[in-house]
This record gives structure tokens, C-alpha cells and sequence, in this order.
């Protein structure tokens, strides 16, 4: 017992932190010190306010807390002798560690789309996606800004990863730093991607800022978290992604 508060107080902590630092750190840049300078490359005009932030650090907490129990729930109650997960990183090859990182993603960004899609039932969306949705003008804080039930269908993309992938907890670590960055920058609020990203093959299979930022103001498509391939295929993508997503990076000039 005295092991599995320690270890989740660790992980609250270490989740709190990450949470302050990787979406406080944009924030501040963008929002606080340099709004004028990169205010070419906002994608909605409009400002969110003060409340919005408040109301999404509050349901970011929440979210942390029920994080923290899934992971505490995977990596040191009796559960984990189900799961894929080593410790001895002398088990699989070093390569092992990068090769269970981008699986990882892949198999989020499944679970994701269709977990999303979901959520977009009319019955269910009230009840739960709405909160995020709320923020229809989004800032780093959103990242984690969900109703209780919804942070623990989100949390629950663990479960797949680590009963499907022979996975080390490092891996695991590098999964959530990943994901929570990639996260930011999709609800950041500004186009920071480089003009020459839309030449490129990337540009095909990678999701942006101003992707994902369609889905918040127009509340349709553009369910994917980080590649196109899904929306793509099941053509939910908006027809109006690229025109938009060309017209912010004219800003850019």
C-alpha cells in the first residue's frame, strides 16, 4: 500500500508538472509576452478570455487525477502481470524503445479518430465532449480539458498500448511527453509550422495547428490527432482544410 501511494502521488506530481511546463511555456510566449509578434500566425482573430483559462485548468486537473489512476492501475497494481510492459530494457533491442514510440502514436491515433467520432454522437456529446468543446477558440490549457467520463475513455488508450506492444516504461514516459506536446500544439491556437511543411509529403500525412482548430470553431471533422490517413479514408476530413490552412500561412509574409 505504502508503495502505490508513493508511486501515485509520483506520477500526479510528474503529470502536474509536465501539464504546467509544456502548455504553461506557450502560453506565456504567445498569449502573454509575444502576442504582437506572432500574431501572424493566429488562426481565429478573436481572443479567448480569462475565464475560458481558468475553466480549462480546472477540468485539466480532473483530468490528471483520473490519468493518474489508470497509469498507477497499468504499471503497479496486479493488472500489470497482464500487460506486455518490461523493466528489464535488456529484453528487446535499444531500438525497441523508438519503434514502441511510434507504434504508440499509431495506435492512439486509431483509437482516437473512432473514440472521437463517438463522442460526437448527439446523445453523447452533451454529456461529455461538450466541455471541451466550450473551448471553441482553444489555448494550450485545452489540451486537457475534459469532462470526467471522456478523460477516462482517453486515459483508457493505455490499455491497448501496453496489452498489445511488448513496451518499456520508458517508452511509456516518452509516449505521454510526445503525446501531450503534440496535443499543445494542435490546440495552441497559432500556425507555427514552417511555409515549406505544405510542399512536402509530410504535409500529406501529418495533422496541423490550424487542423484540429477547424474541428474546435466548426465542431465537424477533422477527427484525427495526429495523421490525416484516417479522416482522409473515411472522408470526414473538411473539404476546406488546405484553402484554410494556406490562407493563415499568407499571414505569414
Amino acid at each position: 500500500m505504502k508503495k502505490l501511494i508513493e508511486v501515485s502521488i509520483e506520477i500526479l506530481s510528474i503529470s502536474t508538472i509536465r501539464y504546467f511546463l509544456l502548455a504553461g511555456i506557450p502560453f506565456v510566449l504567445f498569449y502573454i509576452l509575444l502576442p504582437v509578434k506572432f500574431g501572424k500566425y493566429k488562426i481565429q482573430q478573436k481572443l479567448a478570455s480569462q475565464k475560458d483559462f481558468r475553466r480549462e485548468i480546472g477540468y485539466s486537473m480532473q483530468s490528471i487525477l483520473v490519468f493518474t489512476v489508470i497509469a498507477v492501475a497499468i504499471q503497479v497494481s496486479p493488472l500489470k502481470q497482464y500487460t506486455l510492459i518490461y523493466n528489464d530494457i535488456a529484453q528487446y533491442p535499444v531500438w525497441f524503445i523508438a519503434f514502441g514510440l511510434i507504434m504508440s502514436l499509431i495506435i492512439h491515433d486509431t483509437y482516437f479518430y473512432w473514440m472521437h467520432r463517438l463522442l460526437h454522437n448527439k446523445t453523447i456529446f452533451k454529456f461529455t465532449h461538450l466541455v471541451h468543446y466550450k473551448s471553441t477558440n482553444p489555448s494550450p490549457w485545452t489540451s486537457y480539458s475534459f469532462h470526467f467520463f471522456e478523460a477516462v475513455i482517453e486515459g483508457l488508450v493505455l490499455i491497448p498500448i501496453v496489452f498489445m506492444l511488448p513496451i518499456h516504461p520508458i517508452t511509456i514516459f516518452l509516449f505521454t511527453i510526445l503525446a501531450f506536446l503534440i496535443n499543445v500544439y494542435g490546440h495552441l491556437g497559432y500556425e507555427i509550422a514552417p511555409k515549406w511543411f505544405r510542399h512536402t509529403w509530410l504535409f500529406e500525412v501529418i495533422n496541423t495547428s490550424v487542423h484540429h482548430n477547424m474541428h474546435h470553431s466548426k465542431f465537424k471533422g477533422n477527427y484525427g490527432l495526429y495523421f490525416r490517413i484516417w479522416d482522409r479514408l473515411m472522408g470526414t476530413e473538411n473539404p476546406d482544410y488546405v484553402k484554410e490552412y494556406d490562407k493563415v500561412k499568407n499571414q505569414d509574409s
